[in-house]
């Protein structure tokens, strides 16, 4: 039997212990990027945060019976008007932005596909793309017609939200609240303020498909009913675990869950809904008019992605994160002591008990680093790492690959170390100090071990 996991359930705000539907066979789908532009650093958060859930979930139950969806929006309003504004097709838009998604999360240590799939069996990672799915969408949406939860209005298909009696329950807003939010620019067409969009039609040049039975004009999905139905198709009716940014609460998820409930007739779409809590760099709300706007790839192009990784797990994942070049310098430092003490080692066999029960309690990331530090086994310090998605290297591979991404002369460096080996013997001190600055000049620092040797390491 597997050790109890207990997870903050949003949609009834408690922690409880965690019952899959089947035991042998865990569901989890995490809303994944809308493929416009580069991922900022705050998209990167939901991205690793479940990608340990994935990990953790995998050692409980056994990596044959976890399956984890994470979707790609490639069809949105501002897709189509990033491609114009770049004179590309929107195809070449999505393939090559996703291409860039991609590289920067694997460059963070997060699983792909590729990695967990095992040839001639069920995918246990599926990455759906939105435009895959539209035959999936469009029997959701005559579903919601034919119960009555759904209406045509001027080429459109909406959502009848007084049509569900506990709309409202996942994000906890009273009715009038939201009432009022959504009165500004009320569409005329619209029965109540708070329906929402399930089909539009497509402006020229826009990507558009046929209308659910013909009912509206030709044109394309809503945001809110693709997770329905990428859902639905790879995981079911109801699953396990629903996971994303706080800021989808409402009203993405919130509308995913009228969407499939009222389509399918069943309590709950998800029974856990998990997510993370906002990012804001050096104290400050992320922003381009603030200039403190930050891509993966820019963090990335200063930092190891290991390091980028274990700063951004520091954190629970409910609790904001201030994202700060001090995180990321004391995370590079932790990293450093650890691939020093654990070397060339191979991971232990069982994981350290003392890492694992806090990663049961909610994902307590902060409380299992902290296990971490108190470790002096390499081998153990290893293992629980790796669950991390940390030390995935050895020593020896971060060294060198370290010298590769700075672009370092090797040979010219052990000339140099040997230069000034010579000059100290010779009580040189000034050669032996113009070796020392050729060394610094390289990006290379050198230090002197009591028997008399010297190593040298790239200088962050």
């Amino acid at each position: 039997m597997a050790p109890m996991l207990r997870l903050y359930n949003t949609l009834t705000r408690e922690k409880a212990p965690f019952a899959p539907i089947d035991p042998g066979h865990v569901r989890v789908y995490a809303c994944g990027p809308t493929v416009y532009d580069a991922a900022h650093i705050g998209n990167a958060r939901p991205i690793i945060v479940f990608d340990l859930l994935f990990r953790l979930l995998r050692h409980l139950y056994g990596e044959a019976h976890v399956t984890y969806a994470r979707n790609v929006t490639d069809v949105d309003d501002k897709i189509n008007a990033r491609a114009a504004e770049r004179g590309i097709t929107i195809r070449e838009l999505t393939d090559g932005t996703l291409a860039t998604f991609h590289k920067d999360v694997r460059d963070l240590g997060v699983l792909m596909p590729e990695d967990v799939n095992m040839p001639g069996e069920r995918p246990r990672f599926i990455e759906p793309r939105a435009t895959d799915h539209i035959v999936e969408m469009v029997t959701l949406i005559e579903g919601l017609v034919a119960a009555g939860h759904a209406y045509v209005a001027e080429d459109h298909v909406l959502f009848d939200v007084p049509s569900m009696a506990d709309y409202g329950s996942l994000s906890k807003r009273p009715l009038d609240e939201m009432e009022a939010g959504a009165r500004v620019e009320v569409a005329p067409y619209k029965r109540s303020p708070l329906d929402f969009v399930l089909w539009k039609p497509s402006k020229p040049g826009e990507p558009s498909w046929s209308s659910p039975s013909g009912i509206a004009a030709p044109g394309r999905p809503g945001w809110h009913i693709e997770c329905s139905a990428m859902s639905w198709k790879h995981l079911g009716k109801t699953f396990d675990i629903h996971a994303g940014g706080i800021d989808l609460i409402f009203p993405h998820h919130e509308n995913e869950v009228a969407q499939s409930r009222c389509c399918f007739g069943t309590p709950v779409m998800a029974n856990v809904w998990m997510h993370n809590g906002f990012l804001q760099v050096e104290g400050e709300k992320m922003s381009k008019s603030l200039g403190n706007f930050i891509t993966i790839r820019e963090v990335l192009n200063d930092w190891p992605g290991e390091v980028v990784r274990l700063a951004m797990l520091k954190t629970h994942y409910r609790q904001p994160i201030d994202w700060t070049v001090r995180g990321l310098e004391e995370a590079n430092r932790t990293l450093d002591r650890w691939y020093g003490l654990v070397g060339d080692v191979s991971p232990a066999r069982e994981l350290p008990a003392a890492v694992l029960e806090p990663l049961l309690d909610d994902l307590n990331t902060a409380s299992a680093l902290a296990e971490l530090h108190r470790l002096d086994d390499p081998a153990s310090l290893k293992a629980g790492a790796g669950l991390l998605g940390l030390l995935g290297q050895t020593r020896s591979g971060r060294e060198q690959a370290s010298v590769q991404a700075a672009g370092i002369d090797v040979a010219a460096v052990e000339r140099l170390i040997e230069e000034r080996r010579a000059a100290r013997a010779a009580k040189d001190w000034a050669a032996s100090d113009r070796a020392r600055d050729g060394l610094a000049a390289m990006g290379v620092a050198v230090k002197d071990s009591k028997d008399g040797t010297t190593t040298w390491s790239v200088i962050k």
